[in-house]
């Protein structure tokens, strides 16, 4: 088995850097399959895109050690010298470990936050569906979501906010004295969005959301919240203490320009977008405060406790129990042929259909052996054990 990772994140990564290889689940899942199709070597890969982070997976041949980032930039279309120095690599038991941890939100600038672990199935799903996953990748993925599943449910993390919209809100509590009575717009009805006009909501803000088009029935809109179409956005500004933007757009949803027209644009600015929905230019009208998802800071991050570590690392070797069984299955194969060339050699079974009854016994009896060690089978004993047999009374086994 051999894995490699590289990620961008918001600790070393700005927020300019990092937009430049944010991708949409669709656009993610297309790379991953055009990334094991095109790049020698390479058997398996997986892309996981969020606000904070960009992490490409790959599962190559054995031998093959290509640089992840520089793999993910070629096919972005992007030069990959400005990422060089921000892109961290891990491989092998690293890169397992980097992952569970980013799954149970260990990794996250919101300490323990709840949505990361949907974001990694969602980068899973998309790279199957695209071709891009192999089975080391599915269950590497697999064994994350596990881990981020036991954890949740058996341990406590933290007591903070549990996403950027939660700390968004938090923020915009501290900058009003308090959101009772405010007035709010939000652009953008995605998950993000939904959950950051909830928030303001049961904060004690009037909140509209816009959006692109509602079909009765089948359009959520959080509970309380009114309604503007999107193109009307800006008139939806006039007067609003708040405005916070959370879409998947590749453009701008807020411009500098458009802004600074409106006779009371909103004096707080919230952009919980990668890329970037509210033109960075905003934040410096007067009377505007613009926060970006690295503006909002993280909150900090504590020491999980022991049994959070516990569980990571059951999760991690059962992953290792698997891929030791998986690395056995070619070996077990030429342990099978070997013991049935040998015994087929046998003067004694000269009168039997040999071919059948030689072969079933070895093969039944082999399979019984390796499923009741499958535990503690490894690649390297049953290389001990075939080659024992080869040589034992001059390669014959009597």
């Amino acid at each position: 088995m051999n894995l490699s990772m590289s990620g961008l994140d918001y600790g070393l990564a700005p927020i300019a850097l990092r937009e430049r290889l944010s991708f949409t689940r669709n656009q993610a899942g297309e790379l991953s399959g055009e990334i094991r199709r095109s790049v020698p070597g390479v058997q398996g890969c997986v892309i996981i895109s969020t606000c904070n982070r960009t992490e490409i997976y790959l599962s190559c041949q054995p031998g093959v050690n290509p640089e992840p980032g520089a793999v993910l930039c070629a096919a972005a279309g992007q030069d990959y010298a400005p990422f060089a120095q921000a892109f961290v690599t891990r491989r092998d038991e690293d890169a397992v470990r980097h992952l569970a941890r980013v799954a149970a939100g260990l990794r996250s600038q919101i300490w323990g936050e709840d949505q990361i672990v949907t974001q990694v199935k969602t980068a899973i799903a998309a790279s199957r569906e695209n071709g891009g996953a192999d089975p080391v990748l599915e269950t590497l993925f697999r064994t994350a979501v596990s881990a981020s599943k036991a954890v949740k449910t058996k341990a406590r993390l933290t007591a903070l906010p549990t996403s950027a919209a939660s700390r968004a809100v938090e923020v915009l509590e501290r900058e009003t004295g308090g959101l009772a009575g405010r007035k709010a717009l939000v652009i953008g009805n995605g998950e993000m969005g939904r959950l950051a006009a909830s928030l303001l909501r049961e904060a004690g803000c009037a909140v509209t959301v816009t959006l692109r088009s509602y079909h009765h029935g089948e359009t959520v809109v959080p509970a309380g919240c009114a309604v503007a179409p999107y193109e009307e956005r800006y008139a939806a500004m006039e007067g609003r203490d708040i405005l916070l933007s959370a879409t998947t757009s590749p453009h701008y949803t807020v411009s500098a320009a458009e802004l600074s027209a409106l006779s009371a644009p909103p004096a707080l600015l919230v952009d919980l977008a990668i890329p970037r929905d509210i033109q960075p230019e905003a934040g410096d009208l007067p009377g505007v405060k613009l926060f970006n998802v690295d503006a909002l800071g993280a909150a900090p991050e504590r020491q999980a406790p022991p049994e959070v570590e516990e569980i990571l690392e059951s999760q991690i070797a059962r992953f290792y129990q698997w891929a030791d069984y998986r690395e056995s299955l070619p070996l077990l194969e030429r342990l099978k042929a070997d013991i049935t060339d040998r015994v087929l050699e046998r003067p004694d079974l000269e009168e039997l259909d040999k071919s059948e009854v030689a072969e079933y016994a070895v093969c039944r009896a082999v399979e019984l052996l390796a499923g009741g060690l499958k535990d503690v089978l490894t690649a390297g004993e049953l290389a001990k054990c075939e080659e024992k047999i080869r040589t034992r009374n001059g390669g014959r086994v009597e």
